[in-house]
């Protein structure tokens, strides 16, 4: 599988409980942080949903 780098780049105060919880799925905690996972349907969809919150790179 292809992996991507996930960053945060905006804060989730006043947020939906549930982009909070899938940020934090993400491996994701405070704004600069970056993970590199496997491109899997199921973190697609996550990143789909939090999409304005991060920014996503080919790793």
């Amino acid at each position: 599988m292809a992996k991507i780098k996930v960053t945060k780049v905006k804060s989730t105060i006043e947020k939906d409980e549930r982009q909070k919880r899938t940020i934090q799925a993400l491996g994701l905690g405070k704004i600069g942080t970056s993970n590199v996972l496997e491109n899997t349907p199921a973190v697609a969809g996550m990143v789909r949903k939090v999409l304005h919150l991060i920014k996503v790179e080919n790793a």
